[in-house]
Parts: C-alpha cells; structure tokens; sequence
C-alpha cells in the first residue's frame, strides 16, 4: 500500500465515520458550502470521486444513491478509489490534467484526499457534529493548497481567504485560508 493509498484510506474512513454519524434529521441541514445541505456535500463528495475515475477512462459502477442512503453511497463509492489506489497499473494510470501531466494516484492525493479534509468538517458543521480535524491532516492539507495556485479560488471551489481571529490554532487558520468561517 502506498502513502497515498494510506492516506486516502485514512482519509475515507474518517469521512465515512462522519457520514454514519449524521442524525437523520440532519441531512437537509444547511452546511457551510453556500447552497449546499449536508446530503449536498456528500453528493459532491462521491461524484467527484467519479469524475477523477473518468479522466483515467474508468467509473464508480452502479452504487447507491446519495438520496436513498449516502453512508452506502459514500462506502460503495470510495470502495473503487481503494481498490483502484491499491492496484499499482490502475493507480499509476496517466492522463493529461489541469495543470499537465498526471496520474490517478497523484490526483487522488492532491485533490481528492484535500476534499475529504475539507468536506468532512463542512458536512460535521451542517449536522452538528464535532468538527475537529486531525492536526496532522489540517497541516497536510493546508500545505498542499500551494499547489492550487489561483486556480484555487475559482468558482465552485474555494471561496474567498478569510482574515480569522488573532491567535486561532492552526485549523482555524486553515478553513480560513479555504473561505471557512470557522469562528
């Protein structure tokens, strides 16, 4: 298994966790991504794991749909990105990106595993759950925004930086810097 595939595991996991543990009540609970509810960001979360499968000629396959079950979605999902990630020809699948050259495994890492970070706390705020994030990953996908560029702020993506309170720990700092008000 490869640091990225570790990472993405870990990653998804704690995603997963979250996902099971939204009260129902909650799905339709407005998050912190403007427009969108709970069910939203998982919705967002798993197409998106499609949409990298794509770019390397491959799909999710018939999985659950977020609006009938979104932990079975969301496990049947990430289920193909593990196996893909832990398959060395599948994961090193290059295609022409964005920003140039890739493979899948690289994708996953620099996107895919940074959304997880993110939208794990956005979908953890709009259920009222505990937000925090693991320190480790905070930094981690705080350090990796660099290489976003200005493509970062695009629409649909990251909104504006925000300036967060004098002395907020380094999460704080983060979702910040990611157009969260975490404060």
């Amino acid at each position: 298994m490869s640091d990225i595939s570790e990472r993405y595991a870990r990653l998804s996991d704690a995603f997963a966790s979250t996902v099971a543990a939204v009260p129902d009540d909650r799905w339709t609970a407005p998050s912190p991504c403007e427009g969108w509810t709970a069910r939203d960001v998982v919705r967002h979360v798993v197409d998106t794991q499609g949409m990298f499968l794509r770019l390397v000629g491959r799909d999710l396959g018939d999985i659950p749909s977020v609006d009938a079950d979104p932990a079975a979605a969301w496990d049947a999902a990430r289920a193909v990105v593990r196996a893909d990630l832990d398959d060395p020809e599948l994961a090193d699948a290059g295609y022409d990106g964005y920003f140039g050259p890739t493979t899948f495994a690289r994708s996953v890492d620099q996107f895919l595993s940074f959304d997880l970070v993110v939208h794990r706390w956005d979908l953890a705020r709009a259920a009222g759950l505990d937000d925090r994030l693991d320190p480790e990953d905070v930094r981690w996908a705080h350090g990796n925004t660099a290489a976003f560029g200005d493509s970062m702020r695009g629409n649909g993506v990251c909104g504006p930086e925000l300036t967060p309170p004098e002395g907020a720990d380094a999460q704080t700092r983060f979702l910040a810097f990611v157009g969260r008000r975490a404060w």
